[in-house]
């Protein structure tokens, strides 16, 4: 029986230590703040209850596998969960717009077609197929196994396979997720759609590979879920499977650094000078913390490396209280697409100036009682990816912002500005001061291609005994990728070298 330490009670860190926990050892969680679940969070205020990190959940048999594998009651035993349906429903800028079915390509095909056009729904049906090869092919090196040594190979391989596109004397491929809308979709409504979906991760369309491809289709064909009481439900449920099985937890025990001796992890120190032992550690912090922790490298020439001076997006989010229902015709999520994209990844990628373009922004209006004080009103959260520097101190940016939101999820609300009772506004600070992310940063899934750019570092360090875990490592953000890099860890600290991957 091996002591492990695991620094911060995110999901992924949960994960990890669950398992780990079913496999013998004694594991203590030491979290710097109040409470489990890293951005996973709830607020509640005159009865009403709002997710405050993510909204909805993909490929939930990630969730379902660690339920199975760390105790006899699954996951639809702890949490109810919920296939949303449709899965979303799109405003375009033009004034169209479509929703689409769950899970369903026949469906998907035919209300594209109905909605923008015959054979809008034929091209974007074709997209599945090429997107499922592209998961096909990344599917175990992202998500089921520990980063190859040879990961070079995943960066130089284009897993989508790109119609061949023909302009005068030239023959062309698509090799970013801009050029397969461009090309392969041939319909500025549905290159958008194509393009919101990445860009709700904080890729840029314009330099994301193709192989992003497979994260619409992940969503398309696992289904998008919705845990009733929402997503701080399922932290919760993580939560209480760990005490289950005996793990320590430690709030408010901030780590200032992690003990080594003889040249391995031996433990970790606290901020109030308290160290306390270890066989390993587990680390669920950001790559800018990782290095303070540690005070030298912990990755080589080779090693797939993440610059802890770069800040990927954040979010801005709306916590908005109304007044009146939910009316019966209500889709659970609607996206609401900016009027110019352009000038929105330009603002994201080089964020400056006074003015803010208005963004892209995702509403979500569950259908859940529990979320309001009565019948009589509605929790919405509506959210957009916002720079992570953006003067977020300032007042001034903050209403700005506020204002954007509101305006842009009119189509999303009927009657919101007369229904508005309260908000609650959320910006890339409060992110920081929940997760320890430099900046409020929010970190991408893991995607092959692109040259490497947007791999993450392994989950093992070159210091012995040390482990990453959460979405600053492999396989990347998102609550799927959370999940599986604890299961990631947790092989390779009971497996170790053996470590094939997860089964």
């Amino acid at each position: 029986m091996a002591r492990i330490a695991v620094i911060g009670a995110g999901l992924g860190a949960m994960a990890a230590a669950a398992r780990l926990a079913v496999a013998g050892h004694r594991v203590t969680v030491y979290e710097r703040t109040d409470t489990y679940g890293g951005a996973v969070r709830r607020l509640e205020r005159d009865g009403f209850r709002f997710d405050t990190g993510p909204g909805l959940l993909p490929l939930p048999a990630v969730y379902r596998d660690l339920f199975i594998k760390t105790g006899k009651e699954p996951l639809e035993s702890c949490v109810e969960l919920v296939q949303v349906a449709p899965s979303s429903r799109h405003v375009f800028s033009d004034g169209s717009e479509v929703a689409l079915p769950d899970a369903s390509r026949a469906g998907v095909v035919a209300a594209l077609d109905e909605a923008l056009g015959a054979g809008a729904g034929a091209r974007w049906g074709d997209f599945l197929v090429r997107a499922r090869e592209a998961w096909d092919r990344s599917r175990r090196p992202l998500l089921e196994e520990p980063l190859w040594p040879n990961w070079p190979v995943l960066a130089g391989q284009e897993p989508y396979p790109a119609v061949p596109h023909k302009r005068l004397l030239r023959t062309r491929r698509a090799r970013t997720l801009r050029e397969i809308g461009l090309w392969e979709l041939r319909d500025e409504r549905l290159a958008d759609l194509l393009e919101s979906q990445v860009l709700a991760h904080g890729l840029d369309p314009r330099t994301a590979p193709a192989a992003a491809a497979l994260l619409p289709y992940m969503e398309h064909a696992f289904g998008t879920w919705y845990v009733r009481g929402g997503l701080r439900e399922l932290a919760r449920a993580v939560y209480e499977r760990c005490v289950q099985r005996r793990v320590d937890f430690v709030f408010g025990a901030e780590v200032t650094r992690i003990v080594e001796k003889d040249g391995r992890a031996a433990g970790v120190e606290l901020a109030d000078g308290a160290v306390a032992e270890a066989d390993h550690v587990v680390a669920d912090v950001d790559p800018a913390a990782l290095r303070i922790l540690t005070g030298h490298p912990l990755d080589q020439d080779g090693d797939v490396r993440a610059d802890p001076e770069a800040a990927r997006p954040g979010r801005f989010t709306l916590l908005l209280a109304l007044r009146g229902g939910r009316e019966a015709t209500a889709v659970h999520r609607t996206v609401v697409h900016a009027p110019d994209r352009e000038t929105e990844l330009d603002f994201l990628s080089s964020p400056g100036g006074d003015e803010p373009p208005c963004p892209t922004v995702t509403v979500l209006r569950p259908d859940d009682p529990t979320l309001a004080p009565d019948e009589a009103h509605e929790a919405v959260v509506v959210s957009a990816v916002v720079p992570a520097f953006a003067g977020w101190d300032e007042e001034s940016t903050v209403r700005r912002y506020t204002e954007l939101l509101l305006e842009a999820a009119g189509p999303a609300v009927p009657g919101l500005p007369e229904r508005l009772l309260w908000h609650e506004a959320r910006t890339p600070r409060h992110t920081e001061a929940e997760t320890g992310a430099r900046a409020g940063s929010v970190p991408a899934p893991a995607l092959a291609a692109g040259a490497g750019r947007l791999l993450h570092p392994s989950n093992t360090t070159r210091l012995p005994g040390l482990y990453r875990v959460g979405g600053w490592s492999h396989p990347g953000g998102g609550l799927p990728h959370a999940g599986m890099s604890g299961a990631l860890v947790a092989g390779l600290i009971v497996e170790g070298a053996d470590f094939r991957g997860s089964r």
